[in-house]
């Protein structure tokens, strides 16, 4: 799942420059319409938050290797 995740967040970094570039093109022409100029904000949402996990996941894969290693007290 790691995988997929880092491709996404590849591609949607891709599409969030294009919808930047778009928007300063369109403002060269006047005052762009709200649909142009909201347009990133979706990416870079999506950005946001595949970018918090993968920023997470060294940690996480850390702490469970900890606690496997670390010896069983169930009975």
């Amino acid at each position: 799942m790691s995988k997929w995740i880092r491709q996404f967040h590849r591609w949607v970094s891709i599409l969030f420059t294009l919808t930047v570039l778009a928007n300063f093109a369109a403002m060269t022409q006047g005052q762009p319409p709200a649909v142009i100029t909201y347009s990133p904000l979706l990416p870079l949402a999506l950005l946001l938050f595949s970018g918090l996990y993968l920023f997470v996941l060294p940690y996480a894969a850390r702490r469970r290797a900890a606690q496997g290693t670390s010896p069983q007290t169930r009975d």
